[in-house]
């Protein structure tokens, strides 16, 4: 199937127009929120390099597997609240944390 770009009776390329239009605006609309998460995960990585530090100082474990299993249960049920699959939301979060579990350790050695 073929789309027109020009005018015919049917006004197709009103139509063609209007649907380009939407589109571009909902994809402002990804762009803007997809610039929103990362500088939210910036700002997460921010605190849970302190986290890291911290840990370092008083000889904490970089991993915290009840803190991590309290917070994937809570990411679930918010998933779940928002309307947004809490397998997606747990593997995403099980991503993160293992970046973060990264930045510790390494963190703890350079201590």
């Amino acid at each position: 199937m073929t789309t027109s770009h020009t005018s015919d009776a049917n006004g197709a390329g009103a139509a063609d127009e209007a649907v380009r239009a939407e589109l571009s605006r909902l994809r402002d609309s990804i762009d803007n929120i997809d610039a929103a998460v990362v500088h939210m995960l910036a700002e997460r990585f921010k605190c849970t390099q302190q986290v890291g530090h911290l840990k370092a100082n008083h000889h904490l474990p970089p991993a915290d597997p009840d803190r991590e299993a309290r917070q994937i249960a809570r990411l679930r049920q918010l998933a779940e609240s928002a309307k947004l699959d809490p397998a997606f939301a747990e593997k995403l979060l099980n991503f993160i944390i293992a970046e973060v579990i990264r930045h510790h350790e390494t963190i703890a050695k350079s201590s």
